[in-house]
């Protein structure tokens, strides 16, 4: 049974492993871009000519920008004159007075710091001494270097550089280096952002400026429900968040680029979707949805700024109990071309096969789904930064399939405005800031694994590389860390056993127990042939069949 993050968008719920049920101004019409592009746009117009398919249409549609519907009415385009008058709307917005997901509380290891990025913006989280969660700019004020490089001594944070410590309110408290009389300096202490743990998951205040508003933080009320359940996984994506969001509303694309994933999800079962758009505030969005031959729209999504989305079906068992799921996706923009996404998938009602079946199965599946979208969701990031327009002269979005997809673009023309990037419907805002490339470490084994890393070369699991799946997820994840350490100590364990049982063998003079060594052995090869199988679907990327590699 696989863990399908997307599909847990359809009513039918694939790959869910707990289901078994089926003050206003208006912006003018022009792109709004950083000031660095002006002279570039103005030498050169950015109209853009879409072609379109006329044969069947009566009369041929001109390629106009302002036209979205077509003869047949399949384009998105305002269906109201309230739309229309929203369109050029925008509200105040302030990206950092905001709660970002950081981490599954689970998995913030307990003896170490652990580098994370809200935007361009470096932190460090880890536990004090007392096990309290706390948050820093990761960087150390004395040389900055990174903190996250560094350790945990006695609850207080060491930087690895000269071993100034720090406190958990950012206070330095020790600096080796200064003379016995010498008195540490105020300025010597760390920036220190607001933490908040709920429902499973550290939550972070970006503003260093406005105190926290703890009203904000997410409440989810199908996780509060008694008896719900949930997997959680958390993985590093190579794309920016928009584009991840983008794709989890994006329930179309999933019979064909996870064809045969799981039984759910087949080419032949793509096809129209109706989708109804029941809220739009600043804060963002909700409907329901579902096919277009469905009476009843039982899937409701909802998009909450900055970057939470959810999918929640209610439905009655057969005792007649109402009983709920929810697809959770948490995601966090980590960086031009970067995101990472906490998923969770819960129900109050779980099927027999989930309880049998280990999480790290379910783990290494849900990987497997993000490599399927990963080569076009990096491909389409890439066109954005390379064509520095508005999704509107992109995109070719149908109201059978893009709703959400549109929806998210205008709320990001109403905020955008407020964020260090970003890429709207009708508007831009390019990154002011150059993107960070960290490269990987020097030498021939990491120079190669960081090669190819989809092909499981030498020391790929040690790459860090945010296309390797190890370091996309595993390491972020202690059970399937834990997971892999114990397959690699019995395949070891079974691969001495067999060695010496084979030894024994040579050196028996009986028949019978030669034969009884030798068949014992060939059993722990068999073991260690499972449990090599075991690391590898765990550490190694899925590879399409169809591409030539």
């Amino acid at each position: 049974m696989a863990l399908s993050l997307h599909l847990s968008l359809s009513h039918k719920n694939f790959s869910n492993p707990f289901a078994s049920f089926s003050p206003t101004t208006k912006l003018p019409t022009t792109i709004h871009i950083n000031s660095h592009l002006l002279k570039s746009i103005h030498s050169k117009p950015y109209h853009i000519q879409k072609c379109h398919a006329v044969a069947d249409a009566p009369t041929a549609i001109p390629p106009s920008l302002d036209a979205e519907d077509d003869a047949h009415g399949v384009l998105i385009g305002p269906s109201s004159e309230e739309e229309r008058r929203e369109d050029g709307a925008v509200v105040d917005y302030n990206w950092t007075e905001e709660w970002y997901p950081l981490y599954l509380t689970k998995d913030v290891p307990d003896d170490a710091p652990l580098g994370l990025n809200v935007f361009d913006k470096q932190l460090v989280l880890y536990k004090d001494g007392q096990g309290e969660l706390r948050c820093h700019e990761d960087r150390c004020p004395h040389r900055l270097a990174k903190l996250s490089e560094g350790q945990l001594i006695d609850g207080r944070l060491e930087c690895l550089y000269h071993g100034w410590q720090f406190e958990g309110e950012g206070k330095c408290v020790k600096i080796p280096q200064l003379p016995a009389n010498a008195k540490i300096p105020q300025s010597a202490c760390v920036k220190t952002y607001e933490v908040k743990e709920s429902q499973g998951v550290v939550w972070v205040w970006m503003s260093l400026k406005t105190p926290p508003n703890f009203k904000k933080v997410p409440w989810f009320e199908n996780f509060a429900r008694p008896g719900f359940q949930d997997t959680s996984t958390i993985h590093e994506l190579p794309y920016d968040h928009s584009i991840l969001l983008e794709n989890l509303m994006d329930p179309a694309h999933i019979p064909i680029s996870h064809d045969r994933t799981d039984w759910t999800a087949k080419r032949e079962d793509a096809q129209a979707l109706r989708f109804e758009v029941t809220e739009r505030t600043h804060r963002g969005f909700a409907g329901r949805w579902g096919k277009e031959k469905d009476q009843k729209l039982l899937s409701f999504l909802r998009f909450q700024a900055p970057c939470v989305l959810s999918n929640d079906i209610e439905f009655a068992d057969e005792k007649g109990v109402t009983q709920y799921f929810t697809g959770l996706f948490l995601c966090r923009p980590t960086g031009q071309g970067k995101s990472m996404i906490i998923v969770r998938f819960g129900a109050t009602k779980r099927p027999q096969m989930a309880k049998v079946i280990p999480k790290w199965y379910f783990h290494q599946n849900a990987c497997k789904i993000f490599e399927q979208d990963m080569g076009f969701l990096s491909s389409q990031n890439e066109v954005l930064m390379k064509e520095k327009v508005p999704t509107k002269e992109l995109y070719i979005n149908l109201k059978s399939s893009d709703t959400w997809v549109a929806e998210y673009r205008k709320w990001m023309d109403k905020v955008g405005h407020g964020m260090p990037y970003y890429f709207g419907h009708n508007t831009i805002s390019l990154p002011e800031v150059p993107a960070v490339v960290e490269h990987a470490p020097a030498g021939l084994v990491a120079g190669v694994s960081a090669s190819s890393p989809a092909k499981g070369g030498i020391g790929t699991m040690h790459a860090p590389n945010v296309n390797n799946r190890y370091f996309r997820h595993v390491i972020h994840c202690k059970g399937c860390t834990s997971v892999v350490k114990n397959f690699q100590a019995w395949k070891n364990a079974l691969s001495a056993i067999s060695v010496a049982l084979t030894a024994l063998a040579i050196l028996a003079s009986g028949r019978q127990w030669k034969t009884f060594l030798l068949v014992s052995a060939s059993l722990c090869l068999a073991g260690v042939y499972a449990c090599s199988t075991a690391i590898a679907m765990n550490t190694t990327n899925f590879i399409r069949t169809h591409r030539r590699l």
